[in-house]
């Protein structure tokens, strides 16, 4: 069916292992699952110099209607792994979403308010393309193998790691992990295996999923109706994709028949009622889905941790799915290094569990609520519904009920253990536990952003007037902890252009956008972990005060 795009397929090559059927071999990771969520993941590790082993059962990326939206703070993390460009490039940019009621519209909202960020909202590309631009990026780097064809049959974990029984065309074979990554879906086999739980509930409503092929002059916005003149009663969701691909979300009820509500004859005329009979288009790709919101109760299983769908599952509205498990893998991996080369305890690992598992269930919350409204299961909750919908045509009280998916955003990780509480009194919203927010800076006489000078380690961000401010006292601190074992990197955001110190790398912050989101004056200083959420700050710069919530991030206090 799918027209706009040729999957790629992948070479199988024999595993040296089945040459050796009484040798198992040890790999430092193992992640079993090429999604994205994997793919980042073994990039992630492959960058910082781990040698990563990916196994995939298929040799191809996801087939048809899957992902779609990736939000803002993804984007910022497929930076950092030098995959966001073509994401971009590829895929339709979009910040401004519209709901109506019947045929009025009686909500609007925008992602990005505000201008100065490097990356929109939101983009909207097909999950095959991303699948695409993440293998590429995997194939480029020396240190990560990616084993296609290669299924993982059987995992048992040991207290040094994971003996993994994987099966190829040419037969079983067998190999150790010190480390297993489990990125193998919503389904997770290894979850299954194990024995581990999954909890939380299946909502009863039938979603039909449509891509079509069309040319059409409709904005590219997130639109989303209840109870429209064409699909009377339900709701329906429209998007624009890559390749004048558009994607229509039709609720079809609990009592639809999922195998009959995916012919062409009854797809069709449903599209037709919508767009209207003269406007010409093709499917791409039809499904019928069932939403959930579940989590299991710990990511973390001794040396087997648990990333994206494997770990979570929310529902779609909201494009909370992708993005969750992006920021997973961003939290996990440099904790991983640390443990890994013997500059953090285990226990730093928890953490990764306690933070995500606090993420998973703000996902949960917001997914639960956006599915509820949406598919009311009382006629009393769909007399709220609609009454909502109905005041908030004249009264701006009533929108900020209206509820068609609250869009995926980063989570604060507030209430974390590696937080340093603040001592000194901030404005904004860059507190401990925060994600960076973005700037324009100048680098080197370019134009640059703040983010792009952050991530993969831990990162003082420190605010002066000109460089004739740091003196000999704080020269000596940047220098000593970029030296020390587990490395402080200096940002010096600076008003004016000039020499950096030794240890350290300059940006000037020309429009004082950056100083102002961090509410910085000269001498402020923030500790930045290296997925780029807020550890700690102060009013000025106290190298003891670094090292001593560098540790507090490390559980090495």
């Amino acid at each position: 069916m799918l027209s706009t795009y040729t999957y790629p397929r992948y070479a199988h090559h024999r595993p040296a292992e089945i040459e050796r059927p009484g040798e198992v071999p040890r790999h430092p990771v193992i992640v079993v699952g090429a999604g994205p969520v994997g793919l980042a993941a073994a990039i992630d590790l492959a960058m910082q110099g781990t040698r990563v082993l990916l196994l995939d059962d298929d040799d191809t990326v996801s087939v048809g209607s899957r992902g779609l939206c990736y939000a803002k703070r993804a984007l910022e993390i497929l930076d950092r792994l030098g995959c966001g460009d073509p994401v971009v490039d590829k895929g339709v940019t979009w910040n401004v979403g519209r709901t109506f009621y019947g045929n009025d519209e009686v909500f609007r909202f925008n992602l990005l308010p505000e201008a100065d960020h490097h990356r929109p909202g939101m983009v909207n590309l097909q999950q095959y393309y991303l699948e695409e631009y993440l293998v590429k990026r995997a194939s480029d780097l020396p240190n990560l193998e990616l084993r296609w064809k290669n299924k993982v049959v059987g995992v048992t974990p040991a207290g040094n790691g994971a003996r993994v029984e994987v099966e190829a065309a040419e037969g079983r074979y067998a190999l150790d992990a010190d480390w297993l990554i489990v990125a193998d879906g919503a389904r997770s086999p290894i979850r299954r295996q194990l024995g581990l739980d999954i909890e939380g509930k299946v909502f009863q409503d039938r979603f039909l999923i449509a891509d079509v092929v069309m040319k059409a002059d409709f904005p590219a916005e997130r639109w989303f109706w209840f109870d429209p003149p064409f699909h009377p009663g339900q709701s329906v969701l429209l998007h624009r994709e890559a390749d004048n691909v558009w994607r229509i979300d039709f609720q079809l009820g609990w009592d639809a028949d999922p195998e009959a509500e995916k012919h062409p004859e009854r797809v069709i005329p449903r599209i037709r009622a919508m767009l209207g009979p003269e406007r010409e288009f093709e499917l791409e790709w039809v499904s019928v889905y069932t939403f959930q919101c579940r989590r299991m109760q710990n990511f973390r299983h001794g040396r087997v941790l648990f990333v994206g769908d494997a770990a979570h599952q929310v529902s779609p509205f909201g494009a909370r799915g992708a993005n969750s498990g992006l920021q997973d893998t961003d939290n996990l991996v440099w904790k991983l290094k640390l443990v890994m080369d013997g500059k953090a305890p285990e226990q730093l690992l928890d953490t990764y569990s306690d933070e995500r598992v606090f993420a998973a269930d703000e996902n949960l919350l917001n997914s639960t609520r956006s599915t509820d409204f949406i598919t009311p299961k009382s006629q009393v909750s769909r007399d709220f519904r609609n009454a909502v919908l109905t005041l908030a045509r004249e009264h701006a009280f009533a929108r900020s009920l209206v509820n068609s998916g609250r869009l995926s955003v980063p989570a604060h990780l507030t209430g974390s253990a590696l937080n340093t509480p603040d001592t000194e009194t901030f404005e904004g919203s860059m507190h401990p536990g925060a994600p960076l927010a973005d700037a324009p800076v100048r680098h080197q006489g370019r134009d640059a952003w703040l983010l792009a000078h952050t991530g993969h380690d831990f990162t003082l961000v420190l605010f002066v007037a000109s460089l004739a401010d740091i003196d000999a006292g704080t020269r000596e601190a940047i220098r000593s902890l970029a030296d020390a074992a587990i490395p402080v990197r200096t940002l010096i955001v600076s008003q004016l252009d000039g020499d950096a110190p030794a240890g350290a790398t300059l940006v000037v912050d020309h429009q004082g956008v950056a100083a102002k989101r961090l509410d910085a004056r000269p001498g402020t200083a923030y500790l930045l972990r290296p997925d780029q959420h807020v550890a700690a700050r102060w009013r000025r710069l106290d190298a003891a005060a670094v090292r001593a919530a560098l540790a507090r991030a490390t559980c090495n206090a």
